[in-house]
């Protein structure tokens, strides 16, 4: 089990290092695009995303998490020889759903982006949307392979390697477009994403080949339809209610533009306030979350195996571990989001609202980050079906919220229908956790000791940089040390408080010690520790 904590926890780092690299190149590259083309021109193609987001889920319809549970299964079971007729099972379903997204986008563009989105500039970037559909649904299904067997560093490699490709293509189309409108502009965002996605669905495809012939070489043939049956049993309930929630996410953020206008706002200056919390202020709020995905995501084959040999000790542990965890990282986010926010928009976004936006948003952080660790635990639990009823129901309250509430109080209306979406769904998963898990919840070590040494952390770091007089010419520097200064401190008073205990250091040792015959055994792991 132990062997298994590290597996997890080096895997998780890796994938974190390669997930933070790409989101600071990431945000930095959206700070460059978005003082580029302005808020306005972000806002359309954040409308664009919405159907595109929708277009997705069709398009992958639940087979990452199939495949994931498929090849765990197989490995379980010591039936290795599954694995290749899965996977072709998984990839010609990924066909099927990939080119029939397509193909829907393609042919009903002009009407999505005339109608619903009211605005014809969409309807090219909308057809150029659906190239990359097919090659996104084989790459999820190969995804869902690699989490499965647990070498999350080709993941990452993919993923830096589109990043890559998606910047310097991104850049040299924005600059052969120059100084085109916003239709061309979109355009070019669109088609440097779309080649990226392609290139990287061809590495993902050479590493995932490699892989195969390396580590599952036998090719004794297995019951083609028995793999596809429990394949679609898995991914098929996902995606039909992914369809439901995607669709209502989609209505949600069409609406979002139309309501602004009707609270007063013209259509380019609703774009733009669109633009503004969605291009710019979230990507901010969201950027740290990388450590608490790459952990979730690493999550469920780990909690899948221990639901399959019914360790319940070990599940408890693992659930109590996570919230910990991520309650701690988060409030402490969020107080230095809170602090700075005004520092961090003026030195991202000059001459916006961009840190109002995070400041208002920042609260948040503790409930977004918690709940997308407790999403990743439900469906490594099998739990994923209720997961996407409290999702579908979520995003069903969150449409009659922007129906009414946008009209009436404008962008103060969907603030407070961000904050009642992430509330409700937030609290019914981790209710529903708590549930089907028997784990128990400590308030004063999770939230309410971080929650006291953040603002103590904040403040000394605030009083002392007055004191001292401290300043820097570089903005990104200054909010740099702003930040570490912080996190120094905060971690200090964790420890001080005795948030982090004597029993998370041991825990955390040993995730750097080498393993030993018994700590490995099958006797120790059931009798001994069920806590690494």
């Amino acid at each position: 089990m132990k062997k298994h904590a590290r597996q997890v926890f080096w895997n998780a780092m890796l994938l974190t290092a390669a997930t933070l690299l790409m989101r600071t190149v990431g945000v930095s590259f959206q700070v460059y695009v978005s003082n580029r083309v302005g808020a306005e021109a972000m806002g359309l193609f954040s409308l664009m995303s919405g159907v595109y987001g929708f277009s997705l889920t069709l398009a992958t319809s639940g087979i990452h998490l199939g495949v994931t549970h498929v090849v765990v299964e197989a490995m379980g079971r010591n039936e290795e020889h599954r694995i290749g007729t899965a996977m072709r099972r998984a990839v010609v379903y990924a066909l099927v759903f990939g080119f029939g997204s397509a193909l829907l986008l393609f042919s009903f563009a002009e009407p999505i982006g005339i109608r619903w989105l009211k605005d014809a500039r969409t309807v090219s970037s909308l057809r150029l949307f659906g190239m990359t559909l097919p090659a996104i649904a084989i790459s999820s299904a190969l995804g869902g392979y690699f989490t499965a067997v647990r070498r999350a560093y080709k993941n990452a490699a993919v993923q830096v390697f589109e990043q890559a490709v998606k910047i310097g293509a991104t850049m040299y189309l924005l600059g052969v477009v120059a100084p085109g409108g916003i239709e061309e502009t979109c355009c070019a965002l669109v088609l440097g994403g779309a080649l990226a996605e392609i290139l990287s669905f061809l590495f993902e495809l050479l590493l995932y080949l490699i892989d195969r012939n390396l580590h599952f070489p036998d090719r004794r043939a297995g019951s083609s339809a028995n793999e596809g049956r429990k394949l679609m049993k898995i991914a098929l309930p996902i995606a039909l209610t992914a369809y439901v929630r995607s669709g209502l996410i989609t209505l949600e953020h069409i609406l979002i533009p139309e309501g602004l206008r009707n609270s007063g706002s013209s259509h380019a200056a609703s774009l733009a306030a669109y633009g503004c919390i969605q291009g710019m202020a979230i990507p901010v709020v969201l950027y740290p979350a990388a450590l608490i995905s790459s952990f979730s995501g690493l999550l469920v084959p780990e909690l899948a195996e221990c639901h399959v040999q019914n360790c319940r000790l070990r599940i408890n542990y693992m659930i109590s571990r996570v919230w910990s965890l991520s309650l701690m990282f988060s409030i402490g986010i969020a107080g230095i989001l809170i602090c700075f926010s005004g520092e961090i928009g003026e030195a991202l976004y000059p001459a916006t609202d961009t840190g109002r936006y995070i400041r208002l948003l920042a609260p948040l952080i503790p409930i977004m980050y918690v709940d997308t660790a407790t999403d990743a635990m439900m469906k490594g639990l099998g739990e994923q079906v209720f997961s996407m009823k409290i999702n579908i129901l979520d995003a069903l309250i969150s449409v009659i919220l922007v129906r009414f509430l946008i009209p009436k109080y404008g962008i103060t209306g969907y603030l407070i229908t961000i904050y009642f979406s992430e509330l409700f769904n937030t609290v019914l998963s981790i209710h529903h956790l708590l549930t089907v898990s028997s784990t128990k919840v400590r308030l004063l070590k999770w939230v309410y000791q971080p929650l006291l040494c953040i603002v103590g952390a904040t403040c000394m770091t605030r009083i002392l940089l007055e004191l001292t007089g401290f300043s820097v010419s570089s903005p990104a520097l200054s909010i740099f040390l702003h930040c570490f200064w912080t996190l120094a401190l905060y971690v200090l008073l964790l420890l001080f408080t005795k948030s982090i205990d004597r029993e998370d250091l041991e825990w955390f040792k040993t995730l750097f010690q080498k393993p030993t015959a018994q700590q490995d055994s099958p006797v120790s792991a059931k009798s001994v520790d069920f806590k690494a």
